[in-house]
């Protein structure tokens, strides 16, 4: 009878865990219905150029719509200027693509964080949700473009766990793995950024990180900026997935004037 009832709780439970993710899916396919035509390319654009617009990573709208918040890091400090470069956003999927050009209105060099004002622009923008308050084992997701135009300009999502709470920078154990760089992040203050246990790419940095059920935005993918502070002392890539928390964010935000 044991045995019975240990196989029929069993069964149960695994029916329950079933419907549960099931019931995850539904919420998440909902919600990126909703959110990823505020999902865009950035790059730049430059008219005698082939391809004219050149993709570098990802970003997401916020406040009015004519905003884009990406990673510090994605497009060119300083476009070339001389031949008419500038920074762009793309729209649309696929082949019904439209580039439009932006502006920098406000950067965070710590955070690496950039805020674009985008000519003509007018999309649904994210909210944002209290990062704060994420905790490792939140179940999160993100929508980018992971690999660029290799695959087309359709927004691809991943979901993640939030697999840890943790410092920016970690000390390394010799000093001979110290660099000019980490030398000078570990005389900042440290601040705390989202490990993911997710799947991110390149083309990811700039990715919106969310909650599925709500869409509110936790966090930004960021790819390049972490690695090269956190693990610079490894000799190959962990393949870890990292994302700025979104308090950043709305403090950039604010300070811009902008409504988050």
């Amino acid at each position: 009878m044991n045995v019975i009832m240990n196989r029929v709780l069993a069964l149960g439970m695994a029916g329950m865990l079933c419907m549960s993710d099931t019931g995850f899916a539904r919420e998440l396919a909902d919600t990126v219905k909703v959110l990823r035509d505020s999902v865009v390319a950035v790059g730049t654009f430059q008219a005698g150029r082939a391809p004219r617009f050149e993709f570098l990573g990802t970003g997401f709208a916020v406040g009015d719509g004519s905003y884009v918040v990406t990673n510090e890091h994605v497009p060119p400090a300083v476009p070339d200027f001389e031949h008419y470069e500038r920074i762009a956003v793309l729209t649309g999927t696929g082949s019904s693509t439209q580039a439009h050009m932006a502006d920098v209105v406000a950067r965070d060099h710590e955070h690496d964080l950039l805020l674009l004002k985008v000519e003509g622009l007018a999309l649904k923008p994210l909210h944002f949700g209290d990062s704060t308050q994420a905790t490792e084992g939140d179940a999160l997701a993100f929508t980018g473009f992971p690999l660029g135009t290799v695959l087309g300009i359709y927004p691809v999502t991943h979901r993640a766990t939030l697999s840890s709470v943790t410092p920016i920078v970690i000390p390394v154990v010799e000093s001979k793995d110290l660099s000019v760089k980490s030398i000078r992040e570990l005389r900042k203050t440290p601040f705390d950024v989202f490990q993911l246990d997710g799947t991110a790419y390149p083309g990811n940095s700039g990715s919106p990180l969310y909650d599925p059920s709500t869409g509110r935005v936790m966090g930004i993918v960021n790819m390049v900026f972490v690695k090269t502070t956190k693990e610079k002392a490894l000799s190959e890539p962990s393949g870890i997935a990292y994302a700025i928390p979104a308090k950043y964010i709305v403090d950039m935000l604010k300070g811009a004037g902008v409504g988050p």
